[in-house]
């Protein structure tokens, strides 16, 4: 099951992805399905004109974010993988759509995209063995880690890197079936390849990491969890266009704007 948020110009609203053809449709649910179950109300919309597609969730609580969580892309970075997850937040204010553009913040001249796997939560979890880790997991979807690499050599910490306006892109939409084990990330800027990993190699997995921060905070309903990226991480500018994709999932894509 797929389930997009999305808009037609009035309040936003959730709709199951269904395929006919050529034609995407989104069979419309009354309600928030992250808080009640999904119940189709009968209508449908065609995905095309008129129909823009929203970032999937806007968590409530927090995104947490893992570095270095791909060996190949510790070493680009010239560092070690970490003994154990490295986290940092993300605010909900960072997080947009697909389509929508990454505005480049003026206090950095070096913006980097970075393709994840993303993690859904779907109910409280707290204090979650791993072996029961996927129960708590609504799905997951495609994430761009966009990160200001000049603010984060000199911060010495990462909000302002990580954590600016617009450098979570999430979408296109929810897929609550996907295996997170073994799934191509990917990214493209200006339809060049410049990412392609798999989640095999992550250093902590999924069901780790959901175990491993619910030991320290409670997740909920709504939460995110972005997993790493792989290597070939690079900058993008004014007037790129960056793809990130997971295999099976989506393709989450956005122009790149600077607007001084």
């Amino acid at each position: 099951m797929r389930i997009a948020r999305f808009t037609t110009g009035d309040d936003p609203r959730f709709g199951l992805v269904q395929t006919e053809g050529d034609k995407t449709f989104l069979a419309v649910l009354g309600g928030d399905p992250l808080y009640m179950p999904a119940m189709p109300t009968g209508e449908r919309v065609e995905l095309g004109d008129g129909v823009r597609l929203l970032a999937p969730v806007i968590p409530r609580s927090k995104i947490v974010a893992v570095g270095k969580n791909y060996a190949a892309h510790a070493a680009e970075m010239g560092g070690e993988v970490p003994a154990s997850p490295l986290l940092f937040f993300k605010p909900n204010t960072a997080v947009i759509g697909p389509d929508d553009p990454i505005v480049l913040p003026d206090f950095s001249d070096e913006i980097s995209y970075e393709a994840e796997l993303a993690v859904v939560i779907g109910k409280v979890c707290k204090e979650v063995p791993e072996e029961h880790a996927a129960s708590y997991v609504l799905g997951y979807t495609v994430a761009n880690d966009v990160t200001a690499r000049d603010a984060q050599r000199t911060d010495g910490q990462w909000a302002r890197a990580k954590g600016f306006d617009g450098s979570c892109p999430l979408g296109p939409w929810i897929d609550t079936d996907l295996d997170p084990e073994d799934v191509g990330v990917m990214s493209r800027l200006n339809g060049e390849t410049k990412q392609d990993g798999r989640t095999r190699d992550l250093v902590f997995d999924v069901p780790f990491l959901v175990s491993y921060i619910s030991q320290a905070m409670t997740l909920l309903p709504g939460d995110v969890i972005l997993t790493g990226t792989p290597a070939g991480v690079g900058l993008m500018d004014h007037g790129d266009r960056v793809e990130c994709e997971v295999e099976g999932l989506g393709v989450l894509a956005n122009p790149v704007l600077r607007r001084n």
